[in-house]
């Protein structure tokens, strides 16, 4: 049945970011598609009318799978909100080269497989909206962060070609780059890396940046920020090409656009070691 509501796609909808922007997106009007791994913690989307499906997007014959039975079931597809992944943070040195290969799977080539599969039905309406979730980090770096920061660049290269690739085709390519967002994604990505670091070299290194993150995260901006910033790239009559927001976000890309590398790297090893200061002071203030 031919769906009369524009149809989107979100991918990692099962939490957090993912699941507050098929939350707006449906109210403000748009027929829903929520797909993860995690099918089960979607029950709340389903009870407000959001179609559900199992996806992992590391499965692309999973993907070629749903994306065309949803193609078939809602007739068209009008929006891709590609928001599925995760982050790897350790010493380049340490991190398991199988673990940087599926940041890559699924930041990048699933989001690849995912914009093959619905580029055929956009290409046929002559429309279409891709909005790629990227990141602060896919404009400036972390420390401990080559393989994030390195996936969250190629998203950030790929949306640009592709930008010029299908506007011959009506369908526009927009990336959205938060700051600190409010999610289980720092607590998983920041541990991981200290546990990892734990008795090496770069044990100092990883609490530092653990640090960073604990002082940076206790001022992350809520998941609907950014839903809001897919709000406007999808319903917008012109979307710009990039929407910034969340905590930190604006003032530090700021800093990185004027200020030379090297000052950029001080500026940022300050930031860490006023983060370990504060937690240090904190902690020494609580006992």
């Amino acid at each position: 049945m031919m769906m009369t509501k524009k149809v989107a796609i979100v991918t990692g909808a099962s939490s957090g970011i993912g699941k507050q922007i098929a939350k707006n997106l449906n109210r403000n009007g748009m027929e829903v598609y929520a797909v993860a791994r995690k099918v089960y913690q979607m029950n709340d989307l389903d009870d407000l009318g959001i179609h559900t499906r199992h996806l992992d997007v590391s499965d692309y014959d999973e993907i070629d799978r749903v994306v065309d039975e949803i193609a078939q079931e809602a007739g068209r597809i009008d929006v891709l909100v590609n928001n599925a992944g995760l982050g790897v943070f350790g010493p380049a040195e340490e991190v398991d080269l199988a673990a940087g290969e599926y940041e890559f799977k699924v930041n990048v080539f699933g989001l690849m497989k995912m914009i093959q599969a619905v580029l055929p039905y956009m290409r046929q309406q002559h429309s279409g909206r891709i909005i790629n979730m990227s990141s602060i980090d896919g404009k400036i770096y972390n420390l401990l962060g080559s393989w994030y920061v390195g996936a969250k660049y190629a998203v950030e290269g790929i949306s640009n070609a592709l930008r010029l690739e299908l506007k011959p085709f009506g369908i526009d390519v927009i990336v959205i780059e938060p700051g600190a967002i409010r999610s289980a994604w720092k607590d998983t990505a920041t541990g991981q890396m200290v546990a990892q670091a734990a008795n090496g070299p770069y044990a100092k290194l990883a609490r530092k940046s653990a640090d960073f993150f604990t002082l940076s995260y206790k001022f992350a901006s809520e998941p609907r920020v950014v839903a809001r910033m897919v709000d406007r790239a999808a319903f917008s009559r012109r979307p710009k090409t990039r929407y910034v927001g969340g905590a930190g976000a604006k003032p530090i890309l700021a800093l990185h656009a004027v200020l030379p590398d090297k000052c950029f790297d001080a500026f940022l090893d300050s930031l860490n070691v006023l983060a370990q200061q504060v937690l240090n002071r904190q902690t020494a203030f609580n006992r």
